[in-house]
Parts: C-alpha cells; structure tokens; sequence
C-alpha cells in the first residue's frame, strides 16, 4: 500500500508532509505535490502534517479522488523530488478553502 495526494492539495502546495518524510517519494509540481507509489514506504507520517487532509492511505483514497491514485503514479515519473520543506504559495490560505480544484492541473 501507499499514500497518495488528492486534491485538496492542488494550489495549496504545503511541504510540512515533506519536512516529516524518511525517504524521497514527495515530487513537486507547480501547482502540488504527489508521492511517488515506487518509493513510499508506508510509515503515515505525512498524513498528520497535511494541514489540508489531502494524504490519504490508497485503500482509504474517497471514490471521487480516486483519478489521484493515477495521478500520484504518473507525475511521480515527472516532477522533480522534493525533499525540504518550502514556503507555500502566497495565495494557500485562501486555496485551502476551495474544494473543486481539479480542472486547475489541466490549466499549465
């Protein structure tokens, strides 16, 4: 099993889950984060420093945010590592709200 990002992350982007993370399975897109299946090692600690409940165990993924799983799996393959926390975007806070923000990773 492993973790996968959903999209309450998208345009949020907080990095605390990366901060936590023993191994590199965290890639950074523009506008989120996905882990990479390969490379989790299923420890969980992530899921408790997301502070927008976006990490979900795979078995756990909700039916609507199950595209993520593939999701994760292929901008995995794409997106650098990202193995330090960094600054969220200017704007997270008020992203962190919104709900429907799938058609923004269609947008880059």
């Amino acid at each position: 099993m492993t973790y996968v990002i959903t999209e309450s992350c998208i345009r949020c982007r907080y990095t605390d889950c990366v901060e936590v993370c023993p191994v590199d399975c965290f890639h950074a897109g523009e506008k989120m984060l996905v882990i990479n299946p390969e490379e989790c090692i299923d420890c969980n600690l992530c899921i408790n420093h997301c502070p927008v409940d976006a990490i979900y165990a795979e078995d756990d993924v909700p039916d609507d945010q199950k595209e993520f799983i593939d999701i994760n799996a292929k901008m995995s393959q794409i997106w650098p590592v990202l193995s330090t926390k960094e600054d969220p975007p200017s704007d997270a806070d008020y992203w962190s709200k919104i709900k429907s923000k799938r058609h923004i990773l269609t947008e880059e």
